[in-house]
């Protein structure tokens, strides 16, 4: 790329050779190096820096121009006790011109908002302490925009383009069930960037050598230090070996449900077999499961049981009771 830049500066200083008359080589050698300062200004300053520059040359043109018309006017008017210094009027006039455009950039974004748009590709700005990284599965989920309309979650939601195209995959699939769920997401990223103190950024961001969306996510997690939002078990617990900061949503459902103690009463119905002899399922309104010993014989029936023991796995909570008086 260098190579092409320094190329296409040097057939520019070779073009300024062979058409004016006189200089050729100061001004060829000149043209060359601003050519080449101009296509690598990206590179030599700040991307905040450029456009505060940008005006500020303009405003250095119109320091030249009224320069320039300024010893005109002296000339006109025969005042050769000023027209002798065409060359110090033009050099305020330029050094004036670039500061006030220079200084007075930003009040132009205040006065023309839109002259400046934001560019949701750039992750530069974003304070790492509020950044939440969103996948495919926990836009699918929905409960995290619900979590988010509580207001228990704030600041920047990122986004990458990775995960919408890996989204919008799913919204084309010939599988009924996943194009369902796959429109089902899009509809509810919709949602997500109405909900207020939440500041939905689509980025553009990718890594062409990493091919698994999950690495990709977790790439841009580290560079972003921000916080990875998941429904997805095996990218959560990868995601923790690395180091990176993650929100497992079925985590946080499972802490928020109420909770059970032991020897304490429930009123549940049976509505299925359990796995062992005589064992009988229900559910809680959360969706907790609970065995019920001797449950088998009350199918179908609303029982009141006696919670007996309480296991906690990855899936969620798992509740043993029997039937009461039994």
């Amino acid at each position: 790329m260098l190579i092409i830049k320094l190329l296409f500066a040097g057939g520019m200083g070779l073009l300024s050779f062979l058409i004016i008359p006189e200089y050729k080589i100061v001004y060829s050698v000149l043209l060359t190096l601003f050519v080449f300062f101009i296509i690598n200004i990206d590179s030599i300053f700040d991307s905040k820096s450029i456009y505060p520059i940008f005006i500020g040359f303009i405003g250095a043109g119109l320091g030249i121009w009224f320069g320039l018309n300024l010893v005109k006017f002296f000339d006109y008017y025969a005042l050769s006790s000023l027209k002798t210094l065409p060359l110090m009027i033009s050099f305020v006039f330029v050094i004036s011109g670039f500061y006030l455009g220079f200084k007075g950039s930003s009040k132009l974004e205040i006065i023309m908002p839109d002259i400046k748009k934001e560019k949701t590709d750039l992750i530069d700005d974003i304070i790492p302490s509020s950044v939440k990284i969103l996948d495919t599965s926990s836009i699918i989920d929905s409960r995290i925009i619900d979590v988010c309309e509580t207001g228990f979650i704030e600041g920047v939601v990122l986004i990458p383009k990775f995960v919408l195209n890996e989204l919008q995959m799913v919204a084309d699939s010939t599988d009924p069930n996943k194009r369902s769920r796959g429109r089902k997401g899009l509809t509810e990223l919709s949602r997500l960037k109405k909900v207020k103190g939440v500041k939905v950024k689509i980025i553009e961001k990718d890594y062409p050598g990493i091919k698994e969306v999950d690495d990709k996510l977790m790439k841009l997690a580290k560079e972003v230090q921000g916080t990875l939002i998941t429904t997805d078990y095996n990218l959560n617990k990868l995601a923790s070996l690395e180091g990176i900061k993650v929100l497992n949503v079925n985590e946080l459902a499972n802490a928020l449900k109420p909770i059970v103690m032991a020897n304490e009463e429930l009123r549940i119905t049976i509505i299925k077999e359990g796995k062992e002899r005589a064992q009988g399922v229900g559910y809680l309104q959360d969706g907790t499961m609970v065995v019920v010993e001797g449950g088998k014989n009350y199918l179908g029936q609303e029982v009141d049981v006696v919670v007996t023991s309480i296991l906690q796995t990855p899936a969620g909570r798992m509740i043993f009771a029997q039937i009461k008086n039994s």
